[in-house]
């Protein structure tokens, strides 16, 4: 799939009508597009320029736009819940992942995370993902290799428990690990021997009782700076003249955020000071 430029066959592309409802196809030559609005023949949008209109048999039209990936990971099948894009995005920037990175993941569960990071560290970095249960990876593939039109070269799916995992399993240390797990604690271990020192760890809990118990995890090995914790809530807004107002839906509590460094080999953080209470 081409990424800019006029439409090709292979294309995903995104038909939009009057009332915002969504409609995804595939690119093919001599295909046809059926909906209660009429026929769209493919070969009229191969060519056409992204934020084009196209007209169906029937008069209606369509505007015309690639599949972004946000769009892809909120419509592909799923066995786990996804990492929604308000959550990814901080993923991204807060745990620095840059062109080039190892990254370790696990909880690969249906592949939306994976992507993203496959995208993040670019042709010369490594994203290597772990997940416990075979039909989770096998829909986590699926995902990745429709998105990408193949499986990329960059991403090494395995089956597997976490725990199991050395560093020799890896090829060597890696520089970010992102877990999404129902008890990211029990892999503490293992993300201090495979973590180089610096190297940012995250994970991504949905409970009160499992933020607590990594954070605490975290604390007691003594080898990572004090942890941060955090939720992001997304509103969007209605803006139309005097009605501008908040929407009533939001996205809100997903799941929280948890990031920590690797410290030095030999190195004990120094005691968080707190202020004394009154």
């Amino acid at each position: 799939m081409a990424y800019s430029g006029p439409f090709q066959p292979g294309d995903r592309v995104q038909l939009t009508d009057a009332k915002r409802r969504h409609f995804t196809l595939n690119l093919v030559p001599g295909g046809k597009f059926h909906s209660h609005k009429g026929i769209v023949e493919h070969d009229q949008i191969i060519g056409m320029d992204e934020g084009s209109v196209v007209t169906s048999t029937m008069g209606s039209d369509f505007l015309l736009f690639r599949h972004l990936m946000v769009d892809h990971v909120l419509s592909m099948p799923r066995g786990a819940a996804v990492i929604y894009p308000k959550d990814t995005a901080q993923i991204l920037v807060e745990g620095d992942i840059f062109p080039g990175a190892r990254v370790l993941e696990a909880g690969a569960g249906s592949g939306a995370l994976s992507m993203n990071l496959l995208r993040a560290v670019g042709e010369k970095g490594k994203v290597i993902s772990y997940e416990i249960r075979e039909d989770h990876l096998e829909y986590a593939q699926a995902n990745v290799d429709e998105y990408f039109g193949g499986r990329p070269d960059t991403w090494d799916p395995r089956l597997g428990d976490l725990k199991d995992v050395t560093v020799d399993d890896l090829g060597g240390p890696v520089d970010r690990v992102i877990l999404d797990m129902v008890e990211p604690w029990d892999c503490l271990p293992v993300v201090r021997d495979v973590l180089i020192p610096g190297g940012v760890f995250m994970t991504y809990v949905a409970t009160v009782p499992q933020l607590m118990n990594i954070m605490e995890g975290i604390r007691e090995l003594q080898c990572f700076t004090e942890p941060r914790a955090w939720e992001s809530l997304v509103r969007e807004w209605k803006v139309e003249g005097l009605a501008t107002r908040p929407e009533h839906r939001m996205n809100a509590h997903t799941a929280f955020l948890v990031l920590a460094r690797r410290l030095a080999d030999g190195v004990t953080p120094p005691r968080p000071q707190r202020r004394a209470r009154r």
